[in-house]
């Protein structure tokens, strides 16, 4: 009777366990069948590094929702203060970006914003497709001609409404100009960051910033703070802040770096882009987790190898990319060249790039990079 009333209660067991096994949730499934959590990726950069380019090659892949510059809207709102000042307002803009929690605009925007409001939107493929335009696939390449003419009708909403379909969510910044500022955002557990750090020769950063100085003036004056100075040496003291920075935030991201950072921070020089777009462009994807379809390659090879000189300076149309990125060798006086080297040599020094010590090496770019990157 004993062993009876054993097996009755055996057998009613068995049919529990089968039941909690198959029909009721367990964290175990539950955790399989959750959404993986998006990528989130800050192309880190300075005003003319080719870091328009760099995120285009991010906002082209149907995977990623990509922003432009978003903290150009905190700068204009508070251009009294300066960048240090600002680093704070900024990286929380940011990691609200990061999160598709778009209301932190409101702080900079009219109430009444719409979509093309938004700092460079056309630039962004995911805002010139579905769902924040209807007018274009989202496998499509978009130029932001196309994007802006079509496209600019739609509310603010759809901002936010796109962001949370994505994997991955990229945004390149210009803005930041310590690595310590961000590493709140490498711990924050609700955030899967990965910085590509884009740095470019300061002697063609220059030369590019000579030919836009007067839509730099307002930036120029952020980053220079109480220190701002004009005249002649003005150009060559925010080259000097700009490439200090860059000597932090690489030595901050690769030499003793702490472990959250492991994995996460990749340095890339355009120039090493311009020579080699594709492998670039595949080891940034690797980087990143980003499948390089073969619809990329072509464009990628399209873009950097097409007849144009880039003559305007905020266009991301097709070009000879290698003769643009060697054009300070030709149009930069020996003289300037000197200057920007002498408050620049750390950098450069750092970073791989061979000084020029005279006009005849000037106009041999064989001579341009100390060692190749990995």
């Amino acid at each position: 009777m004993v062993k009876s009333r054993r097996v009755h209660v055996l057998l009613i067991l068995v049919v529990l366990s089968f039941f909690l096994i198959h029909f009721l949730p367990c964290s175990n499934n539950a955790r399989i069948e959750e959404k993986p959590s998006p990528v989130h990726i800050l192309i880190l950069s300075s005003w003319r590094s080719g870091s328009s380019f760099t995120g285009q090659i991010f906002s082209q892949h149907p995977s990623v929702f990509y922003l432009m510059e978003p903290a150009w809207h905190v700068w204009v709102k508070m251009y009294q203060n300066s960048a240090k000042v600002l680093h704070m307002a900024v990286r929380d803009l940011v990691r609200s970006v990061f999160l598709c929690d778009m209301s932190v605009f409101d702080a900079y925007m009219s109430s009444q914003k719409k979509k093309s409001d938004l700092f460079q939107w056309e630039t962004s493929r995911a805002l010139c497709s579905p769902p924040a335009c209807d007018s274009f696939s989202r496998t499509d390449i978009i130029t932001a001609g196309n994007c802006k003419t079509i496209c600019s009708k739609y509310p603010f909403s759809k901002v936010e409404e796109a962001c949370k379909t994505y994997s991955h969510v990229a945004i390149k910044e210009v803005r930041f100009f310590d690595l310590k500022v961000l590493y709140p955002l490498l711990t924050d557990p609700s955030l899967n960051l990965k910085i590509i750090h884009l740095v470019r020769d300061p002697r063609a950063v220059f030369r590019s910033r000579e030919n836009t100085m007067a839509d730099l003036k307002r930036d120029s004056n952020i980053v220079m703070g109480s220190q701002r100075t004009k005249g002649e040496m003005g150009p060559y003291n925010t080259m000097q802040v700009i490439c200090k920075s860059h000597v932090e935030i690489y030595k901050a991201g690769s030499q003793a770096i702490p472990s959250f950072l492991k994995d996460r921070y990749l340095l890339v020089r355009y120039e090493d882009i311009v020579r080699d777009p594709l492998a670039r462009a595949a080891q940034m994807y690797r980087f990143a987790e980003l499948h390089f379809t073969p619809e990329l390659q072509k464009w990628v090879h399209n873009i950097t190898h097409g007849k144009g000189h880039g003559a305007q300076a905020f266009d991301i149309g097709s070009r000879d990319a290698l003769r643009v990125s060697q054009a300070w060798r030709k149009t930069l006086p020996f003289q300037k060249i000197e200057k920007v080297q002498k408050v620049c040599k750390d950098a450069m020094d750092l970073l791989g790039y061979r000084l020029v010590q005279s006009e005849e090496e000037q106009k041999n770019p064989s001579l341009d990079l100390l060692f190749a990157q990995n």
